[in-house]
């Protein structure tokens, strides 16, 4: 479903088995905002399409959490949320268990994900520094409240 609230613009989805629900607020309209990808191995298998919003809010809740893995790799600092039992990639959250996590969220698990339709510019964060990383994040990814 989606939603204006003044300025804002609000999306809900999930996983496919609807065990993980997401709501989004976004400062922007969809067709403002850039879709990402990036190169490395997990998104080159899963083809997420990304967005994030400074000055949004991502929520993120599940029916069972026992059912949600946290998969870290590579640099381990960020979360890739998956549903396992149906297989969706829902986020990628920086600092997941923090008490001010921020995130980038995949558009293709959003009911209205047809309002994206930017094909995504690609991105290569190999050369990145672990603190240029964790800098990018915290000016990029958007705010999350992550509901166990």
């Amino acid at each position: 479903m989606i939603s204006k609230v003044g300025a804002n613009v609000d999306f809900d989805g999930g996983c496919h088995c609807g065990n993980v629900q997401v709501s989004v607020r976004l400062s922007k309209a969809p067709e403002d905002l850039a879709v990402r990808a990036c190169t490395c191995s997990f998104c080159r298998s899963h083809k997420p399409r990304m967005i994030s919003d400074p000055a949004g809010l991502l929520s993120v809740a599940a029916n069972d959490w026992d059912l949600v893995r946290f998969y870290r790799f590579g640099t381990r600092t960020c979360d890739f949320l998956l549903c396992s039992q149906c297989g969706v990639f829902i986020a990628a959250v920086s600092d997941a268990n923090e008490q001010s996590p921020r995130a980038v969220l995949n558009v293709n698990c959003l009911k209205d994900r047809a309002q994206f339709s930017e094909t995504p510019a690609m991105h290569d964060f190999d050369g990145e520094t672990l603190d240029t990383r964790l800098t990018r994040r915290r000016v990029n990814w958007m705010p999350t409240v992550i509901d166990r």
